[in-house]
């Protein structure tokens, strides 16, 4: 299953480069956290079947979540079997946070 880390999310966007990013953290923690990664789509983990299709097949995919692990790296791998160019970030919105990258306060 591909993957991206921190400094490489943090390159390609720095180089502008074209890709979707999804926050996939559940509400709860989302809410929690009350904050996003800049440019981030949420959509709901729950309802991943229901959105998949939607997910832009011409660009790479990134999906986050609270800490890298089972919820998205299920959806990345659900993406690329479906085709689709699609990694996890590694450490996920924690590691981000904890190593002061920008974030933005999430709409609600």
């Amino acid at each position: 299953m591909s993957r991206i880390s921190i400094c490489e999310l943090a390159e390609w966007q720095a180089a502008d480069r074209a890709f979707t990013l999804l926050d996939v953290r559940r509400t709860s923690v989302r809410l929690a956290d009350a904050e996003e990664i800049p440019d981030a789509h949420w959509r709901d983990p729950e309802a991943v079947f229901t959105w998949k299709d939607q997910v832009s097949r011409d660009r790479p995919v990134i999906v986050y979540c609270a800490k890298g692990r089972e919820i998205s790296q299920g959806i990345a791998a659900t993406l690329e079997a479906m085709g689709l160019d699609a990694r996890f970030l590694i450490d996920g919105f924690a590691g981000w946070y904890g190593a002061g990258r920008p974030t933005r306060s999430i709409s609600r």
